[in-house]
């Protein structure tokens, strides 16, 4: 299967959620066997910008950083926004004029910028690829979330790009022979606007170290983690909240708060200064060594989707305290082998009741590890992947849905909504 992947960035290294997810999709499809192109931008942590490593096509290109007024007024959301730049644009169409594929996936709506071309493709093409939407969230709902609890300006920014967010990912739905998600309540969300067709539930796998046994006693510091990178609006917005709710709790019961993962080192010294009880360490090579100094961990988002940190936890055999929304597509059951809450400071309440519960952690993370063990592969994923990307029939020219009036119609709800 000659296959041409559209996707943010360059995954390596993976240091978020969503290139972890890419990057664990990529090469599961590679080893299942399709052969790749991946069109992206360049990272200065990994400067290739076009090279054939293990089998992959990488075509990498540098971004174009772009002036935010540019932004406001693009047709395209924010996220998808990024690729929209003549230097992406052109090794799209450098790959649509070399070669016919038989496959070209959309890796999340970030690279929804390439639809408008792609359908053309597909029309002006007597065989036309296979079109696969993978996407990272229902983004309608994370969008439409963002937009409720933004204030001041930023509201009606935040509502003018859910607009244009909307949008574009019914357009991406419509538009494809496969659609995937990566959780089960997602898959019900897109399900719902799909007229009867069936969504791919698509997790993501587990390739780290697994620990095979791990005892929490008193010889493990007091001490609850939090891993996640900070790099994204709604989830420093969701840590500091849990901040602010939690650390005079914890500070007062002796209990120690870690904060593990990559942010902007102005930003960590402005959390520091807010919240001077809370040790947070930034960016690290290796975070299972944390893990290990740790009785439980945290996770206090507000925002569905599927979280890889939670596999992390998991398979570091960490008992998990999490916001109930926060873990979707995760086997595990609330009092067996999880914590679920429903607000930040019945979290911290919980991590009060349950810090020197060493049977109740015990019994929790071994609960969570045997749920999970056998569920997130990536040699499997990927081959299911591919089994329903063959499955899918090639639609016609004329029965492809019809993008071309996107951008106008973008444009006026943009429009309509600055009013």
């Amino acid at each position: 299967m000659q296959c041409l992947w559209l996707t943010l960035a360059d995954p390596d290294p993976a240091t978020n959620g969503q290139l972890i997810y890419s990057k664990g999709l990529i090469e599961a499809a590679r080893d299942a066997g399709a052969t790749l192109r991946v069109i992206g931008l360049a990272r200065r942590e990994n400067p290739r910008s076009v090279a054939k490593l293990l089998s992959i096509d990488w075509r990498l290109t540098d971004e174009q950083v772009q002036p935010a007024w540019r932004r406001l007024l693009s047709p395209m959301p924010i996220v998808a926004h990024r690729g929209n730049a003549p230097n992406m644009r052109r090794l799209l169409d450098q790959a649509l004029a070399e070669r016919p594929w038989d496959t070209i996936v959309f890796d999340s709506i970030c690279s929804g910028w390439a639809l408008r071309t792609v359908m053309r493709h597909c029309r002006q093409s007597l065989r036309p690829p296979r079109v696969v939407y993978i996407a990272h969230n229902h983004e309608r709902t994370v969008g439409r979330r963002i937009a409720k609890e933004a204030r001041g300006r930023r509201r009606l920014v935040k509502a003018v790009d859910y607009l244009k967010v909307r949008r574009l990912e019914r357009r991406l739905v419509a538009a494809a022979d496969l659609v995937t998600s990566n959780t089960p309540d997602d898959c019900r969300r897109f399900a719902a606007d799909a007229k009867g067709r069936s969504i791919v539930f698509l997790p993501p796998g587990f390739s780290g170290p697994r620990a095979e046994a791990r005892t929490i006693d008193d010889g493990v510091p007091r001490r609850a983690i939090l891993v996640s990178s900070l790099d994204w609006p709604p989830k420093r917005a969701a840590v500091e909240a849990f901040l602010a709710a939690a650390t005079a709790m914890l500070a007062r019961e002796g209990i120690g708060l870690q904060v593990v993962g990559e942010a902007e080192p102005a930003y960590l010294e402005s959390l520091r200064r807010r919240f001077p009880s809370v040790d947070f360490v930034g960016r690290v090579d290796d975070v299972r060594s944390y893990m290990r100094q740790a009785r439980l961990a945290l996770v206090p988002d507000l925002l569905g989707g599927f979280k890889l940190k939670g596999l992390d936890y998991v398979f570091n055999r960490l008992p998990i305290l999490s916001m109930r929304i926060a873990l979707p597509g995760m086997p595990l059951q609330e009092g067996a082998s999880i914590g679920l809450y429903d607000s930040h400071a019945a979290l911290a309440e919980g991590v009060v009741e349950l810090i020197d519960d060493f049977p109740r952690l015990n019994a929790w993370q071994t609960a969570a590890y045997d749920a999970c063990a056998d569920r997130f592969d990536w040699q499997r994923i990927g081959h299911h992947l591919l089994q329903h990307i063959r499955k899918v029939e090639r639609s016609s020219p004329t029965a492809r849905k019809d993008v071309s009036t996107f951008a106008a119609e973008s444009r006026s709800a943009h429009l309509a909504a600055g009013r």
